[in-house]
Parts: C-alpha cells; structure tokens; sequence
C-alpha cells in the first residue's frame, strides 16, 4: 500500500499542498502578516494589497505546487481562497 492511499481525501485532493501551507507561503513568501480566517476577506480588506503581492503569490506557488497557475482566472479572483482554489484544487 502506498502512503498516498492512506492520505486523507482532501490532502490527496490538493496534492499535499493544505490551506496551512497556503497561509504559511504568503506569510514567508510574501513578507506579508496573514491570520487564516483573512484568507477569505476580500483583496479590498487586507491591509497594503497590491498587484506586486499578486505577482510574487503566483511565482511563489508555482514554485510551491510544481505546475503552473492559471493566471488569467487568478485575476477576476477576489480573495487570496480563490486563488488557492484555481492553483490547487483545479
């Protein structure tokens, strides 16, 4: 038996890469403070967003989940969730 089929579904469903880690790589990537709960908020309610946040997000998670993240969908995204959604869960 292989230790992905005794994962938990929704650590196989993000490829291991968890709404934790997520928080974690904004926080370290990104220099930028993050309680789990914001993840959700609006990109309008977090404090100093900005289109240099967006950009160094993508390139992080990139480099975090091995695959590329549609960027085109990441842009109509409104909150930092969405974009987890679109570049992990597909």
């Amino acid at each position: 038996m292989s230790a992905d089929s005794t994962a938990p579904a929704s650590v196989a469903a993000t490829g291991g890469f968890t709404p934790d880690d997520y928080v974690r790589l904004v926080t370290e990537e990104l220099g930028m403070p993050l309680a789990p709960e914001q993840v959700d908020a609006d990109f309008d309610e977090l404090p100093d967003w900005d289109s240099l946040y967006l950009l160094k997000l993508v390139t992080s998670l990139e480099a975090a989940i091995g695959r590329r993240v549609p960027v085109g969908k990441v842009l109509e995204a409104r909150s930092l969730r969405e974009i987890y959604e679109l570049a992990v869960l597909g």
